[in-house]
């Protein structure tokens, strides 16, 4: 909670100026019993013949004057302090928020791994607003319920000395109710949190899977496994439930023994003239103050017990540390080649299985390499080394003489364009999508981009550079989503160009045209395709060939056709001896 607390900063006055006004509201209602009794005793007096012939009526008029007064003055502070709880509230969580998401940015792809998309949401949505209706309660009333609860003590010692005990032994006896429940329902709350992780995960996959789910006629499994984690979620929800519905019935019943006995005694010592009745009632109103408070303050520590276990949640995320991070040097070896891998080892978790084994090639500037295996063999691993989406668990990899370790990322990332194996676009135009490759990229450019990327005619199509794009790209087909995001990596200029299985969506001849209008690029880049099929990287200026993590061939199309088995059994697969020719 400590990283939480550091967000109060900017909000110091707030924090201290809302509990303040609550406070001095507080202050107001303390003194209301105190006039109730003095109206009692001096404004009404003593019945007498069934009316009251003492009473003091302009005295009464003044002391309801009073009592507006206070509930005016009241009414303004409890605004004033709401309206600098609001402010901190919503100012700390909104900076949580912003922070929360510049650190998933930071974090690589093995960080994102082990968080999962499901949790990282449930941080950013329902945890930060849970704090956030914590902070805002917490502000409002952590002090003024206990301010009230010992205001009444004291309030009721001036009064009469002699009830001292009976107000004691009630904020004892359910102080230790209150915090026993608390600290009780604490570790509870964190347990059903993650539970919550679980539910979102189902809930997200199904939504973001409901075509699969549909043509695999598996609605009936996947409703089961929601009900499975849901029912988990509801039976922890329901267990630390009941726990804390248990501070509302006894703060009830030890308050009430408290009034009676009270009223009991005071009606003894009012009949023996020891008290007076304007006395008895203020006492009333103090104890069930008291209640009224405590039952506050009960629910409050309910709410930031939750709060306090979503802001630990969030804490740990911003304390995580980037396994990728930035330490840019300016070692560099002249004599290596454009970019090499050096005997380079990959595990995805410590200590497992390597997804990469001891793989080592070099690459020229300006050469197209192939990266073809079989499905799990390692060609994405190994292209996500280049950027250092991952790092290399063991060996290194080196760009231009350096390796990538010793870049800045920005600077390393800046040399690469990337073309992922699922085409992500954006809401928005075309246009702004495109621009992510290059924001200073002229409209000439971006039109040529296409043209290089074969989208040409389907944005023209569809309106151009300014034609709408919807959230993920869902007006576009799978192979129109493709060549747009290569358009985006091309409009950057990339000294590297890396195509993930980037034409799986499009027919044989689109892709041959796409690869031929790579190859003319002016601009030279070295390209990395990485694909399943042979007729992709046939015409490629190296092959390398990837069989369980290893490399098993390097070389052209034609020395592995002879050298590599693994090569040969992929070409054969793909084509009959009759279907030898180049696509």
């Amino acid at each position: 909670m400590r990283t939480i607390f550091s967000y109060f900063k900017p909000y110091k006055k707030q924090s201290v100026l809302g509990p303040l006004f609550k406070l001095l509201e507080a202050t107001f209602e303390l003194i209301v019993p105190f006039i109730v009794g003095l109206i009692v005793d001096r404004g009404i007096g003593e019945r007498v013949n069934g009316a009251y012939p003492y009473a003091d009526k302009p005295f009464l008029f003044a002391m309801f004057g009073v009592l507006i007064a206070f509930g005016v003055v009241g009414l303004a502070c409890s605004i004033t302090a709401q309206y600098f709880a609001a402010k901190t509230a919503t100012g700390v969580c909104a900076h949580l928020r912003r922070d929360l998401f510049r650190k998933v940015q930071t974090l690589s792809y093995s960080d994102l791994d082990k968080l999962g998309t499901s949790t990282i949401l449930t941080r950013m949505t329902g945890d930060v607003d849970k704090l956030q209706s914590g902070i805002n309660l917490a502000l409002r009333l952590f002090l003024r319920s206990p301010f009230i609860v010992f205001g009444a003590m004291i309030t009721a010692i001036l009064i009469d000395p002699k009830s001292t005990g009976a107000f004691a032994v009630v904020i004892v006896v359910l102080s230790l109710v209150v915090f026993g429940i608390m600290f009780l329902c604490m570790p509870l709350y964190k347990k059903s949190q993650s539970s919550l992780d679980d539910v979102l995960k189902s809930t997200r996959e199904n939504l973001s899977g409901a075509r699969v789910l549909r043509a695999f006629c598996k609605e009936e499994d996947e409703t089961a496994l929601f009900n499975e984690r849901n029912g988990e979620l509801t039976k922890r929800r329901k267990f630390v439930g009941r726990i804390a519905e248990i501070t509302n019935p006894l703060t009830y019943v030890i308050v009430n023994i408290g009034i009676i006995l009270l009223i009991w005694t005071g009606a003894i010592r009012v009949d023996a003239g020891g008290l007076s009745q304007g006395s008895v009632i203020a006492l009333y109103n103090l104890m069930s103050q008291i209640l009224i408070e405590l039952i506050k303050l009960a629910n409050l520590i309910v709410s930031v017990t939750k709060a306090a276990a979503c802001g630990s949640r969030i804490g740990s995320v911003l304390k995580m540390q980037p396994s990728v991070k930035d330490q840019p040097k300016d070692e560099r070896d002249e004599n290596l080649p454009f970019i090499r891998f050096d005997k380079v080892g990959m595990a995805y978790n410590a200590g497992g299985d390597y997804a990469l084994k001891d793989v080592s090639f070099d690459v020229e500037k300006g050469q197209t390499v192939g990266i073809i295996g079989g499905t799990g063999s390692g060609k994405t691993t190994l292209v996500n080394l280049l950027p250092r989406f991952y790092e290399a668990s063991e060996g290194t990899v080196s760009i231009d003489g350096k390796k990538v370790e010793n870049y800045s990322l920005e600077e390393l990332r800046e040399k690469i364009g990337v073309v992922p194996q699922k085409a992500v676009l954006f809401k928005g135009t075309v246009r702004e999508n495109l621009l992510w490759g290059d924001a200073k990229a002229t409209d000439e450019w971006l039109e040529k981009s296409l043209e290089y990327a074969q989208a040409k005619e389907t944005v023209e199509y569809k309106g151009g550079l300014d034609a709408p794009v919807e959230r993920s790209g869902k007006n576009f087909s799978g192979g129109q989503k493709q060549r747009l995001t290569i358009a985006r990596a091309l409009a950057k200029k990339p000294e590297i160009l890396i195509l993930d299985d980037s034409s799986s969506a499009l027919d044989y001849a689109t892709d041959k045209a796409l690869r031929q209008a790579i190859a003319s690029l002016d601009f030279n880049p070295t390209v990395f395709i990485v694909s399943q099929r042979t007729s992709s990287v046939r015409n490629a200026d190296k092959i390398v060939v990837l069989d369980d993590g290893e490399v098993v061939g390097v070389g052209t199309h034609a020395s592995l056709l002879k050298d590599c088995v693994v090569y040969k059994e992929i070409y054969d697969s793909q084509y009959s001896e009759s279907e030898g020719g180049e696509l």
